[in-house]
């Protein structure tokens, strides 16, 4: 299987944070869904603002999703999250309805992501229309007696040649990422928390002042 690079993406609505981390240049976009905004206190109508933010502090992609729970409710919300401007990535629920919005969305252009796949079977279903990204739960696959890891192992396997990706969610830690990066999954989205145990190392940093303490004695 030919590799492709990775990208980490934040997974929360907490915008100090979420800004912290693209300020930094070390994610690649920002993904939310109805939870994570309600979470982070937000609400539907500062979705554009939140757009905006994200978008002027660097976010490549930036992922809402629609919502409404028949094909056309998904199909009319997505027109308004679509319209926010062309950094946007709709999600649309692994359901009946949200394939067949999924498959209109994609005809007509846009980015989408089918959010909470569980098989492998959904997985294909997915790159069969063409969507950008699947986003299977490792957690919550394990939380179910699901081997999460060897089932999305396999999703990604069946998207090869598809132009569509994993992206791995419900991260809860930097062992769940590079298991996953190790099985061939390429994109990963994960809280605040977990991005901090990808990106730092007690150890780095206490080298880290070692090698500046060194440069004191140096003169510098």
């Amino acid at each position: 299987m030919t590799l492709i690079a990775p990208r980490l993406y934040v997974d929360s609505a907490d915008v100090d944070r979420v800004s912290r981390l693209l300020s930094a240049g070390v994610v690649h976009g920002v993904t939310t869904n109805p939870t994570i905004l309600e979470r982070g206190g937000r609400t539907a109508a500062e979705i554009p603002d939140l757009y905006a933010r994200w978008e002027a502090e660097g976010a490549n992609e930036i992922f809402f999703q629609t919502w409404g729970g028949d094909t056309s409710s998904f199909l009319r919300n997505a027109d308004s999250i679509c319209a926010l401007g062309d950094r946007v990535v709709v999600k649309v629920p692994a359901t009946a309805a949200g394939f067949a919005a999924a498959s209109a969305l994609v005809r007509g252009g846009a980015t989408v992501l089918v959010t909470a796949v569980y098989s492998v079977a959904q997985a294909l279903a997915c790159a069969s229309i063409g969507v950008r990204y699947i986003a299977p739960y490792l957690g919550r696959m394990r939380d179910a007696g699901i081997d999460g890891d060897a089932v999305i192992a396999r999703m990604q396997e069946v998207c090869v040649g598809s132009g569509s990706n994993v992206l791995a969610a419900s991260l809860r830690s930097a062992d769940d990422i590079t298991g996953l990066r190790l099985a061939g999954v390429p994109y990963f989205t994960a809280a605040p928390d977990v991005l901090d145990q990808v990106l730092f190392n007690e150890v780095s940093d206490s080298s880290a002042v070692e090698f500046d303490a060194a440069m004191v004695r140096l003169g510098a």
